[in-house]
């Protein structure tokens, strides 16, 4: 990445109310067969133009195209049982309804390299898309096949492994992997979990990056981070793995958050997606709010490595509270520029 601070989401947008019912996770479709094909393309296109309009530098696709960050891909995947669901609890925290493996685990095809190509075809700019990381595809369904978290993750990885190449060979900058689940398990991270995400990046020549932050900003995750105390030092237990690894780029949460920003020095070397927008409220960050959240942040990391981005995905947000962050994102982010007259 050539330009210095790029900005970025970090990975959901809103969806058009003619797509799918606003502000809801796992959102159903409104539309059918070719039409619902039709409508994900035009999504796709709103979500770029709204992001270039935000002055936003590196693209994403929004997650238009997927109801969910983590359950859209597993849906294309052999060995998964969607109808017969079980409810387990996720990341420890709220209960969901899930599917079910019952066999071994199989990519037949791509998932995301259409909608990735789609993409392509519409922007110069750098597009970095986004994949649910192994240990938390783990722990969003029930495992009645291999009844061991880590097979199962390790499963997860070579299919993933296997999408991230081809995404790459479709023109994709960056691919990211979201881990929200390392920021709980931390003895299953260090055991087998950045083994089995060193084995989703393996042999691609891409960037790569790690998302881990404390979740969208839902009432379970919100009422979670209540119970965390004056500090929220989680990132510790897991830096210093991630900081030996081959990831490029590790994306974590600061705004509003009371992640101490010393921990930033575990993945000195690293490149820093920095969270300088609270998914979690309505209230709309100042250009200066996001500027002093890159202040400390700069402390800890070079210039060089710090990608300014929002703490998590947006998609239980409006579209007019999310175009109006990602503006204050951009805006924040040029009051650094200037100031070091970039």
């Amino acid at each position: 990445m050539k330009k210095l601070l790029p900005t970025s989401t970090v990975g959901s947008l809103p969806k058009p109310a003619w797509l799918a019912p606003p502000e809801k996770l796992w959102s159903p479709w409104k539309l059918e067969g070719n039409h619902l094909k039709e409508g994900k393309q035009d999504a796709l296109l709103v979500s770029l133009q709204e992001q270039q309009l935000a002055g936003i530098d590196i693209i994403s696709d929004g997650e238009q195209t997927r109801q969910h960050f983590v359950t859209t891909f597993i849906e294309h995947l052999n060995g998964v049982d969607f109808k017969n669901r079980k409810t387990v609890k996720i990341r420890d925290r709220y209960e969901a309804s899930v599917p079910v493996v019952v066999d071994e685990i199989a990519r037949q095809k791509s998932v995301f390299v259409d909608d990735a190509k789609f993409l392509r075809k519409q922007t110069n700019k750098p597009i970095k898309w986004a994949l649910p990381g192994p240990m938390t595809m783990v722990d969003t369904l029930y495992d009645n096949h291999y009844k061991s978290r880590e097979k199962l993750a390790w499963e997860f990885a070579k299919v993933l492994n296997e999408e991230a190449r081809e995404l790459h060979d479709a023109g994709i900058d960056i691919i990211q992997f979201d881990e929200p689940a390392f920021n709980v398990f931390f003895n299953e991270v260090n055991d087998w979990g950045m083994v089995a995400m060193e084995r989703a990046v393996e042999g691609l020549n891409c960037e790569t990056a790690i998302h881990i932050c404390y979740g969208y900003g839902i009432k379970a995750n919100n009422d979670w981070k209540k119970t965390l105390g004056s500090e929220w030092r989680q990132y510790e237990e897991i830096f210093p793995k991630i900081q030996k690894s081959n990831i490029d780029v590790v994306s974590l949460e600061c705004h509003n958050s009371h992640v101490p920003y010393d921990l930033i020095e575990l993945v000195r070397g690293k490149k820093v997606m920095v969270g300088a927008i609270d998914v979690s409220t309505n209230t709309i960050e100042t250009p200066e709010e996001v500027a002093a959240t890159l202040r400390k942040a700069l402390e800890f990391v070079a210039i060089e490595n710090l990608y300014p981005s929002t703490n998590c995905g947006m998609a239980p947000l409006s579209r007019n509270i999310a175009k109006a962050k990602l503006n204050a994102l951009s805006a924040g982010t040029k009051i650094i520029r200037d100031e070091f007259a970039i």
